[in-house]
């Protein structure tokens, strides 16, 4: 039983994919690489892990992907890497509004340096990679979990410099183990509604509990685009089962939802499940677009503009591949409208925690 080295943390994904390899006994021993300015916070999420699973330890190494060696000291480097069986590489910028250069030297730039680091490691069984299936950029129609194509052009820059790292990655295929990982949307545990900040789908929610006291609520976006969005956990269990899987190894997955709703369904489900009411009447997304162009707008309704990009977009992800690999696990994904009223409770909950709400730019 190898050490886990995970990038990431105390993101999120990572602190709930940590516990769920400790809870199927896939590891004892996580290094997780962490900014200095996020030590604290990492630290605090070590004693709630290992108080919950106190066989278990977790080592932080200060440091940034975006460095040689990822900022690790020399004399720890020699020590931790011979020990490293599988390396988790989450760290990125996840934000829809990032300015490319910042998305560029993060997410590009970042696993690039991942990369060289997972070469040095001798021991290494498996490459875990997060990457995005918005890498598809604007592509329309089925899209492979075994296609890497360019779009003519990207949503946004948080795509656009996903695909260039997963472009790196790929080309790794032939010197180490890797399996690729591309997450639908994400939102928060099916069962809990825990999550950590609300974008994404979240924005939908923004939008509806600024308008709620109005005589009735809008549709916006076509009614026949589909909207694939995933809980945490079926990522997690997913991930835990995968990284044991030999049959993943050098595929790229996509966990997305095998059964996905229509934009219009979901966002019904969330005015009925915030308001009671159903919707009524609708928004051309051109008009959406034009409004949301206005930062007082966009800031007073709680979202981003970029996020518009997907509400007319007529693609579906093929999870082929995946879904042959989770059959053997039993692993399923949970309906995104059965389990929205937890994700809606959640919400109500916490929606006025300022930790919680993404600033808008």
């Amino acid at each position: 039983m190898g050490v886990h080295f995970f990038t990431g943390f105390p993101g999120f994904i990572s602190r709930q994919l940590i516990r769920q390899l400790f809870l199927d006994g896939v590891t004892k021993q996580i290094y997780a690489l962490v900014l200095p300015t996020e030590m604290e916070e990492a630290q605090q999420e070590v004693r709630k892990i290992t108080k919950e699973h106190p066989t278990c330890q977790i080592e932080l190494f200060e440091g940034d992907i975006t460095l040689p060696n990822l900022g690790i000291d020399n004399s720890e480097l020699s020590c931790i890497a011979p020990r490293i069986s599988v390396l988790w590489h989450l760290a990125a910028i996840y934000d829809l509004a990032v300015p490319r250069k910042l998305a560029w030297k993060v997410n590009v730039h970042g696993t690039a340096m991942v990369n060289d680091f997972v070469r040095e490691l001798p021991n290494l069984e498996r490459y875990m990679y997060f990457s995005t299936a918005y890498v598809a950029g604007r592509r329309n129609g089925l899209l492979l979990e075994t296609e890497l194509i360019r779009p003519s052009a990207f949503k946004n820059y948080y795509e656009e410099t996903k695909f260039e790292a997963e472009l790196r990655v790929e080309d790794l295929k032939s010197e180490v183990p890797i399996t690729i990982i591309r997450p639908g949307i994400v939102r928060g545990h099916s069962e809990t509604g825990e999550t950590i900040k609300f974008d994404g789908p979240y924005f939908f929610l923004n939008m509806i509990d600024r308008l709620r006291k109005l005589p009735f609520i809008p549709f916006v976006g076509s009614k026949k685009t589909t909207i694939n969005v995933v809980p945490v956990d079926y990522i997690f269990k997913a991930s835990s089962f995968i990284c044991r899987e030999p049959s993943a190894i050098g595929k790229t997955l996509h966990l997305t939802d095998p059964n996905p709703h229509r934009v219009f369904d979901v966002y019904s489900a969330m005015v009925k499940g915030l308001t009671g009411k159903n919707p009524m009447g609708r928004i051309p997304l051109s008009l959406t677009k034009k409004m949301l162009e206005f930062y007082p707008i966009r800031n007073a309704l709680g979202v981003e503009y970029e996020t518009t990009g997907y509400l007319a977009w007529t693609a579906t992800f093929d999870c082929t591949e995946a879904q042959n690999v989770l059959n053997k696990g039993d692993v399923k994904c949970p309906d995104f409208i059965e389990t929205m009223p937890a994700m809606i409770k959640f919400y109500e909950d916490n929606k006025n925690r300022e930790e919680f709400r993404i600033r808008i730019k």
